[in-house]
């Protein structure tokens, strides 16, 4: 059955994008109509991983050990955290990196092998939100899209707001458990209570399930499982086109379009599933499509470049 795109608007919002990365802030906007959103890309410094954690060239267990014994890095990647300056309160979207990540346990073979940091304090989530004008207390919500280390860094910047995450996310990052699979939990910062960011039985386009963030229904997250077992992503609706903040549910839009899964993601099926499901829904509605470390997610933002597809 074919969805109609009128089917996704929930209402006829207005939007500025505005981009502040460390290398100063741009800015572009786009009216709409009321209320006005202003969406921020803050790059929170850069991330490097192997080659084979991008572009994998194999399959089970192979794939997953191939970034701990191949060789060769990929380029450095940008990390970026992403605010919604809503007419509700500010939602953040990922907290970033953290200058703290310089310092990795030595006992995990990943963080020793496979991955490495380039930030500093200023760089950080609370300092450019400052630089925007944004105080933690006009923080609303903080939405993860899944806890890995690069996405909950900043959270020491802004304790105090409510905190989201997938329930089963929160359970498989916890404790002894979550240490081994390569989370941090034990850098949280005191208090850290997520709510659990649970999704009904409510269909979004190709997504069978979502949770409306702002009661004007224009800010939904999705489950995208694949990366991690309960990764999310938001979409933030600007009247019958979207924004998709995707977290690492793909490095790249390349990655998205052409079906390839990373080297890290536990269940294949599972991404191949979500990755299907992300493209069916760009081909529906113009979409602007966000991952947290594809270079060219900035400018994407600052010149609403839709996803386009062959």
């Amino acid at each position: 059955m074919s969805i109609d795109r009128r089917t996704f608007v929930t209402s006829a919002v207005a939007a500025s994008a505005v981009i502040a990365t460390g290398h100063g802030a741009l800015s572009a906007t786009f009216p709409l109509g009321p209320p006005k959103v202003k969406i921020h890309a803050v790059q929170t410094g850069r991330v490097r991983v192997k080659r084979a954690q991008i572009a994998p060239t194999r399959h089970g267990l192979a794939r997953l050990a191939a970034p701990l014994i191949e060789s060769e890095w990929a380029d450095w990647l940008p990390t970026y955290a992403w605010v919604i300056d809503h007419a509700e309160g500010v939602i953040v979207v990922d907290t970033g990196a953290a200058e703290h990540l310089l310092s990795l346990p030595s006992w995990h073979p990943y963080f020793q092998l496979a991955v490495r940091f380039d930030i500093q304090r200023e760089q950080e989530l609370g300092p450019q939100l400052r630089k925007l004008g944004i105080g933690v207390r006009d923080v609303r919500k903080v939405v993860l899209t899944h806890l890995h280390i690069d996405h909950d860094a900043g959270l020491h910047d802004v304790v105090g707001s409510a905190i989201y995450a997938s329930r089963g996310e929160v359970d498989n990052a916890s404790g002894l458990r979550g240490r081994l699979m390569g989370y941090l939990p034990e850098r949280w910062p005191k208090g850290f209570d997520p709510k659990a960011l649970d999704f009904a039985v409510s269909p979004f386009g190709p997504f069978p399930r979502s949770r409306c963030l702002t009661e004007a229904g224009d800010v939904i997250a999705v489950p995208t499982p694949g990366h991690t077992s309960h990764h999310l992503s938001v979409i933030v609706m600007e009247g019958e086109t979207a924004i998709m903040l995707a977290g690492d549910a793909s490095y790249s839009e390349a990655q998205m379009l052409e079906g390839r899964i990373d080297g890290v993601g536990a269940d294949e099926d599972a991404e191949l599933e979500t990755l299907a499901r992300i493209a069916k829904f760009t081909r529906i509605i113009p979409t602007v499509y966000l991952p947290t470390h594809d270079p060219n997610s900035a400018d994407r933002l600052l010149q609403r470049r839709y996803v386009t597809h062959a």
